[in-house]
């Protein structure tokens, strides 16, 4: 019954001029699916056509390019007690305020006027060289005496020595004289024998012949007597000299010793004045040492010592120091699969923690609240974690970082690398395919250059 008046009315009411029949029953219409299945088709050719930039994401927290603008301890280089303290954690300081007092512990160091003992000592030794020098100046002042004595007393022996043989001559000189007249007086006396045997001469004449050639005969034996006395003489005066030149040298020795002795002692005094001298210096700076400053500005932090007259040992830290101007870097850590593509001077894009963000890894022009960077530095050496570090710098051609940025915040990082189609990512990342190595316009120009 039911079916009967359904197909009655499906029959005789054509539903021309009802809008409900035309609305529910769609029998006459042609369905849409096929033109949205093109349309989807389409728009999914035009997106794996637009350009995608491939990139390498890294996480890294914010630090400082030079090793100086990073958070600095600040150790004592002796051991002390805490005497005062100046700053407290928070304050800000400048580059040579003073942080910090400390009182002296060892016994060596405990006496208040150990600078001013030391002093004494030191014009002691000074002192002490003078009067070494001074003697020394004398030994080489009796040195220089007894040189010239020694030559007025050789000078003086010389002379002698040539009136010596002055008279040694003349003696000769004699002597060849009394040798010419007992030869005559010799012929004389033999020719008075032969008178006296043939009677011309009488006896008187032959003796008084005898008389004068034994007269010659002793004069010419004074003579040579004479004559080698004077050479004895010659030859004790040459002794003399011999014996005054060695007498000399030795008291020139013993001078030369005295002043060379003299000369030591001022050579070891200055050495321990040096000693004393490097002393004080110790103790001056040892002194300057009770006195821990700031070596830059910035803000203390981490104290250690909380109370007056706590001890601290030597090389131990006392606070910590954050410079007030920075170099801001990010130091990020890389995988090794991922290091080939990071090179020096490569574009990063970085979301701060602590700062909004609207990040399209894909699309880093149309990200907002991400600041620029430049790869600095890349370590050769994998890192404890198993990555590699990478310092990134600041992209001066772009906004700066925000000057809220602090030394060990955290911060995403995108490497860029090469701009391609989304269709080709999809396709190398489905066959796990790297991505393109990215280089620099630069870089190809000077491949260029020299191919």
């Amino acid at each position: 019954m039911k079916d009967f008046i359904y197909t009655d009315i499906e029959n005789e009411i054509t539903g021309d001029g009802l809008s409900a029949f035309r609305n529910i029953y769609r029998i006459n219409r042609k369905p849409d699916i096929a033109r949205w299945i093109w349309c989807s088709l389409l728009l999914l050719l035009l997106v794996l056509c637009l350009p995608w930039t491939q990139n390498i994401r890294a996480k890294g927290n914010i630090t400082t390019l030079r090793q100086e603008q990073r958070p600095q301890e600040i150790n004592t280089l002796i051991a002390g007690r805490v005497t005062k303290w100046y700053v407290k954690e928070g304050d800000f300081v400048k580059e040579g305020d003073t942080i910090l007092q400390l009182g002296e512990v060892k016994i060596d160091y405990l006496d208040p006027q150990l600078l001013n003992r030391v002093t004494e000592q030191i014009e002691a030794k000074k002192n002490s060289i003078e009067n070494y020098s001074n003697k020394a100046a004398t030994g080489d002042q009796q040195v220089k005496a007894l040189e010239e004595g020694r030559e007025l007393k050789i000078r003086s022996i010389e002379n002698k020595m040539t009136q010596q043989r002055l008279k040694i001559s003349s003696d000769s000189m004699e002597l060849l004289a009394v040798q010419n007249e007992l030869l005559v007086y010799k012929r004389q006396l033999d020719a008075g024998k032969i008178m006296y045997d043939s009677g011309s001469v009488p006896l008187t004449e032959l003796e008084k012949r005898k008389v004068n050639f034994q007269n010659a005969s002793a004069k010419k034996t004074a003579v040579e007597n004479k004559l080698l006395q004077g050479g004895q003489e010659l030859t004790n005066l040459q002794i003399e000299k011999n014996s005054v030149m060695q007498d000399y040298a030795d008291k020139i020795a013993k001078a030369r010793g005295d002043q060379f002795a003299s000369l030591s002692g001022a050579a070891t005094a200055s050495g321990e004045l040096a000693k004393l001298q490097n002393m004080y210096a110790s103790y001056d700076a040892r002194n300057q040492l009770y006195f821990i400053k700031a070596p830059q500005s910035g803000q203390v932090i981490k104290a250690k010592k909380s109370g007056i007259g706590e001890m601290v040992k030597e090389g131990e830290m006392i606070v910590q120091i954050v410079p007030n101007r920075s170099q801001y870097a990010v130091e990020m850590y890389i995988d090794p699969t991922d290091m080939p593509l990071v090179s020096i001077g490569q574009k990063v894009r970085f979301v701060f923690d602590g700062f909004p963000a609207i990040v399209f890894s894909g699309w880093p022009q149309n990200s907002y609240g991400t600041f620029g960077g430049v790869v600095a530095a890349i370590e050769t050496e994998v890192s404890e974690n198993g990555k590699f570090r990478a310092l990134v710098v600041e992209d001066t051609n772009e906004k700066p970082w925000p000057a809220q940025l602090r030394i060990g915040g955290g911060a995403n990082g995108i490497a860029l690398l090469k701009t391609v189609r989304i269709g080709y990512e999809l396709w190398r990342n489905i066959n796990g395919f790297p991505p393109e190595y990215y280089q620099s316009e630069k870089k190809d120009r000077s491949a260029n250059e020299k191919k």
